[in-house]
């Protein structure tokens, strides 16, 4: 690769991580200083503090949602990572979840994507059956948008039906009450295993002492009605009480000081080693243009262990890479799109991220190596679809295709997906997106995530808007339709931005690929507390 185009992917890598770090700040801050000046004056810790104090000194924090409702709920002043902070952590050097709502955001409120986040958590925890410990400090549901958070399956109520299922699997879950508990959201900290209160600025309670006064017509303040005297040495709803937020946080740490070892996936690791090749120069070889290409094994060497990469069928199947490889020292098996144009040994030409009959053939049997072998799955996702077209439709595509789903779909070991840049329709879906439960998914800053690509769709929804205005008798001259098409592209290019899928938790975290390692060998760390108990069927590939 020239320098100059090196050095002018590296800079637009840069920039657009400039953007990511100060979309973080501006998350991380939640509902603002003024918000957060109130909560220290009750003196109580901010959700970011509590979490911090909590997890053992200098340890990794992998993130999860903190782009989630990201420019929505606009109407109402925005809802900052969805009211909560959320993330894997350590404590005395065990993995766990922590979910903390940020009381600076409407006073902790929950919007859907708040529920949707929650949900989230928890289903990292069931999956690799880590301990998850809840920081409650919500005034409940967000009443305006009761309708959209209330009724349905994966709603509210959801929380306390996974709060009942965790408890029955033997999943740790540890609630400490740090503000308002209110009305539904009581039921989260008591069906947990065990319930602290901090005294003075901990309440919980079915209705609240205006709704007691206008449901039965009793006088009562919240501390009585439901304060942690009350609740501790009254009514028994709570374990403990504690006299400030850090005393809590260390009553938390002092259970996991004394917790046993659960079972193991028994998922291979040996000592880490860091890639031969540097990291930092994937800023260089990554484009971030989209009819540019590059060569994805050497953003692979850049990612593993020695950078050392076993090809599996490396002269076949060539837009998907398949192969071994150690990611901070655990094992995994690697599927990856190659976006560049590549030869078949046919002398035929393949276009570079399309996946052919013979890649996904190919990247099927992959996959079913792994899991009979016990090994994780790392996706690389720069896919545009599968090839389309006469020959590629005789040529068996849709079977072929169908076998890698298949394949994906039915896999029993870990999966994690990581989105480097295309991720388009049912590529989207072979390469293990989020419909197909990856433990763990990530996006790069570069990642953009539609049904196709934006020019593409954007002349699709031109032509049926242009010709439903026809239709209806109206004259459109060229300028209506270059003003039409501006109008769709802008909108759907809005829509492919990796920001718009970590808003709606379609992925987990838009990451720094220099944080792809990490992210990875965390995930796997967490894969590796729940055994494989389900035996991997290849359905389809059989025949």
């Amino acid at each position: 690769m020239a320098d100059i185009e090196f050095n002018r992917n590296e800079d637009e890598m840069k920039q657009l991580l400039f953007h990511l770090k100060q979309k973080f700040v501006n998350v991380s801050e939640g509902g603002g200083k003024k918000n957060a000046a109130k909560q220290k004056e009750k003196g109580k810790m901010l959700a970011r503090e509590r979490i911090s104090y909590l997890l053992d000194k200098d340890s990794r924090f992998l993130e999860i949602g903190a782009f989630a409702a990201d420019e929505m709920y606009q109407e109402y002043g925005g809802c900052p990572s969805a009211g909560s902070v959320a993330g894997i952590g350590y404590i005395h050097g065990r993995q766990c979840i922590v979910v903390a709502n940020d009381a600076t955001v409407k006073a902790g409120a929950w919007f859907p994507m708040a529920a949707k986040k929650n949900l989230r958590a928890q289903e990292i925890s069931i999956e690799n059956r880590l301990p998850i410990i809840y920081l409650v400090d919500s005034a409940g549901v967000f009443l305006p948008m009761q309708d959209e958070i209330f009724p349905d399956k994966e709603h509210f109520g959801r929380i306390f039906r996974n709060n009942a299922v965790m408890s029955s699997m033997g999943i740790i879950q540890i609630a400490a009450i740090m503000g308002s508990c209110v009305a539904g959201g009581a039921y989260l900290p008591i069906m947990s295993d065990q319930a602290m209160i901090v005294d003075k600025t901990g309440s919980i309670f079915l209705a609240g002492s205006y709704l007691v006064k206008a449901a039965v017509g009793e006088d009562v303040d919240n501390e009585t009605l439901g304060g942690a005297t009350t609740q501790c040495e009254i009514s028994g709803v709570t374990d403990n009480k504690y006299p400030d937020d850090a005393t809590c946080l260390d009553a938390i740490r002092k259970i996991f000081d004394k917790t046993g070892a659960t079972e193991r996936a028994g998922l291979d690791r040996c000592n880490p080693t860091e890639p031969s090749k540097k990291p930092s120069e994937i800023y260089g070889i990554l484009p971030t243009q989209r009819d540019k290409q590059y060569d994805m094994l050497e953003i692979i060497h850049r990612l593993v262990d020695h950078s050392e990469f076993e090809q599996y069928k490396e002269l076949y199947g060539k837009t998907i890479l398949c192969g071994l490889a150690r990611i901070e020292g655990w094992a995994v098996g690697i599927v990856a799109n190659n976006r560049k144009v590549v030869k078949t040994k046919k002398g035929e030409m393949q276009i570079g991220g399309v996946i052919y009959s013979d890649s996904a053939d190919k990247a099927a049997r992959f996959v079913m190596n792994c899991n009979q072998q016990k090994i994780p799955l790392v996706f690389l996702q720069d896919v545009t679809g599968f090839m389309v077209g006469s020959r590629s439709e005789q040529g068996g595509i849709i079977k072929d295709g169908a076998k890698m789903v298949n394949a994906v779909a039915n896999s029993v070991v870990p999966k994690f997906t990581i989105i480097v840049g295309n991720s388009y329709g049912a590529g989207n879906y072979a390469m293990c997106g989020k419909a197909y439960d990856p433990r763990l998914i990530a996006a790069w800053p570069t990642a953009q995530l539609a049904v196709m690509g934006g020019s593409q769709a954007a002349n699709t929804l031109l032509s049926i808007q242009v010709s439903t205005l026809k239709a209806e008798g109206k004259v459109i001259t060229k300028e209506d339709e270059a003003h039409l098409l501006k109008t769709i592209t802008d909108r759907y290019n809005h829509q492919l931005s990796p920001y718009y899928a970590a808003s709606r938790l379609w992925v987990d975290a838009i990451i720094d690929p220099l944080d792809t390692r990490k992210f990875i060998s965390m995930g796997i760390e967490a894969a590796n507390h729940a055994p494989i108990t389900r035996a991997f069927n290849p359905g389809i590939l059989q025949t």
